[in-house]
């Protein structure tokens, strides 16, 4: 990893840890940014054209999951996705294993990543699931979950690689929390190019009267209304 004064490692290290952490466990979701240059989000937007770097391509509306396509990377990863997935994982780790007692889960994430990828292939969840997304006019996300087989990481990471008003317009990220027996709560995360978003793969443990209970929780991106939109999407968990 670069130890230069402007690195992958530094930018991380930089950021406001407690507060980001905090908000992500009060609501689920929380910006991040900016964590990319222009250069490099740029840059990793044009792999998208290099299919020498995907493992598959998935087109959204053949199966119901919107409509707009999107790349798995294959390994090894892009040196700058590797190595933001390995970053992010040490510093979101502790806050999983919390929200894995909250819970009552049985499941303890180690504090490499690495070695929580040696439990997914254990599981036979072995491919990449880091992915490149790409959106035109007209297209958008449904609501969904990134589940890929038993073993689940609870967080996720989205980045976007475009800059809203000037490459496309609409396609807001978007995060609905179904709560039981209550009204679902949207949270729109607005993003400038280079920002992240750190959120909730599938549910988060919240505070009630008898203790916590499970809020479950589906992301999505807007009709995007003109241009054309990237992203990167960072999963820690490998699939089947």
């Amino acid at each position: 990893m670069s130890s230069s004064p402007h690195s992958i490692v530094d930018r991380v290290a930089a950021l406001d840890w407690p507060t980001l952490l905090q908000e992500l466990s009060d609501f689920g979701v929380v910006r991040v940014g900016p964590l990319l240059t222009v250069h490099e989000s740029a840059t990793l937007a044009a792999l998208y054209d290099e299919p020498e770097n995907f493992r598959t391509r998935i087109h959204m509306a053949r199966h119901g999951f919107g409509k707009g396509e999107y790349q798995y990377f294959s390994y090894p990863l892009p040196s700058i996705v590797a190595e933001l997935r390995t970053l992010m994982y040490a510093r979101l780790y502790g806050l999983a294993n919390v929200w894995s007692a909250e819970l009552k889960s049985e499941q303890m994430f180690p504090d490499s990543h690495a070695a929580f990828l040696g439990q997914c292939a254990d599981a036979g969840q072995s491919r990449p699931t880091p992915l490149l997304l790409r959106y035109i006019e007209g297209d958008f996300n449904c609501l969904h979950q990134d589940l890929y087989g038993d073993l689940a990481f609870p967080f996720q990471m989205v980045t976007l690689l475009s800059q809203p008003g000037r490459d496309f317009t609409g396609g807001e990220f978007t995060l609905v929390e179904q709560r039981p027996r209550m009204q679902s709560r949207a949270e729109v995360v607005a993003l400038l190019q280079g920002d992240a978003a750190i959120f909730a793969v599938h549910h988060r443990p919240a505070k009630g009267a008898r203790g916590s209970y499970r809020v479950n929780l589906k992301h999505g991106v807007s009709r995007v209304r003109s241009g054309r939109r990237h992203t990167m999407g960072i999963i820690f968990h490998d699939a089947r």
